[in-house]
């Protein structure tokens, strides 16, 4: 078979549903093995420059003449030579692989080009727990991108223009935003297992009296949330009080009792324990927002859909949080 029936071959095994050449069935993966085994012709070369096993590779280069219907290569004792059909598909991956280079060249320009300051706000417990190793991505992604970030648990930063971009539990209702919601993060009641094992409780309707409890202090919302499920409590109900939820969350984390946080959050400690599974907690949606006027700013934009997609569970957690509070 000569080069020029070997291009009818693939063009025929294509149109016959071996297809390979098909746009919609290619595996650029196995052209750009092929195109690099031919070129350095060696599969223990190739798998070295790939960071492949040899018997991986091989399997690909098998795979590709699968879907060919034609050996690429001759096996020679002092290496691979192509045959026709191989012949024949250089050039084709050859401009693939050129074409995927400029296409990749092209991204890379592009993130260069989105530069500058994005200021975001989000609460406390978000800001310091969940946010660091996204942020830690988008400027691997986006290495020209400047982060600032307003760690608060109010909700009219948007308004006052203290931010470009806000991340939310609640819907915000103003006109000229955009907004858009990500997820419903679910909520768990969660104590650290050196004081569970101090503090054994007996399960039942009153298991919740048991505990120690962290809370808020001059802040009402945990006292409503706990009466509007049947628990008729008051401030002194909570052993250790504090309206930042940075500091509850670590008197959580150092063994004062029970708290309250994201799910996302706490499954990044091992050491901590959920507690009163059956109870029910509402789950917080997570939303979204900027101001309409700034969808046309590329930074913004770039900053805004990069959260949207690292916002959506599974948890990112770092090792530095999970190491924290295990030694009581």
């Amino acid at each position: 078979m000569n080069t020029d029936n070997a291009k009818k071959h693939l063009i025929t095994a294509s149109k016959s549903g071996q297809g390979f050449l098909d746009p919609q069935q290619i595996d650029w993966n196995l052209l750009k093995s092929f195109y690099l085994v031919a070129d350095l012709g060696s599969l223990t070369r190739a798998a070295a420059v790939l960071g492949l096993s040899q018997p991986t590779l091989s399997r690909q280069i098998a795979e590709l003449e699968t879907h060919v219907g034609a050996a690429l290569f001759e096996r020679l004792s002092r290496g691979l030579r192509l045959t026709e059909a191989g012949t024949a598909l250089m050039e084709p991956a050859r401009r693939m692989l050129a074409a995927a280079q400029a296409v990749s060249l092209a991204v890379t320009a592009q993130h260069r080009d989105v530069a500058g300051t994005v200021r975001i706000t989000a609460s406390e417990i978000m800001s310091a727990y969940v946010l660091p190793p996204i942020f830690a991505a988008l400027r691997a992604a986006y290495p020209a991108i400047q982060i600032e970030l307003v760690a608060s648990n109010r909700i009219d930063n948007l308004l006052t223009r203290e931010a470009d971009i806000a991340i939310r539990m609640i819907r915000p209702q103003q006109a000229g935003l955009i907004t858009r919601k990500i997820a419903d993060y679910p909520m768990g009641f969660y104590a650290h297992e050196v004081y569970l094992a101090k503090h054994s409780v007996v399960e039942g309707n009153d298991e919740w009296m048991q505990y120690d409890w962290v809370g808020l202090d001059q802040s009402n919302q945990l006292i409503e949330g706990f009466r509007e499920v049947g628990f008729k409590v008051d401030k002194s109900f909570f052993a250790f009080r504090t309206d930042n939820h940075i500091v509850g969350w670590q008197a959580v984390l150092a063994g004062l009792g029970v708290g309250i946080t994201l799910q996302r959050v706490a499954q990044c400690y091992p050491q901590l324990k959920q507690v009163m599974q059956d109870q029910p907690l509402p789950q917080l949606p997570v939303w979204l927002t900027a101001h309409r006027e700034l969808r046309d700013s590329i930074r913004i934009r770039a900053v805004f859909d990069f959260l949207a997609d690292a916002l959506v569970p599974p948890a990112i957690c770092s090792g530095e949080h999970a190491d924290r509070g295990k030694a009581l």
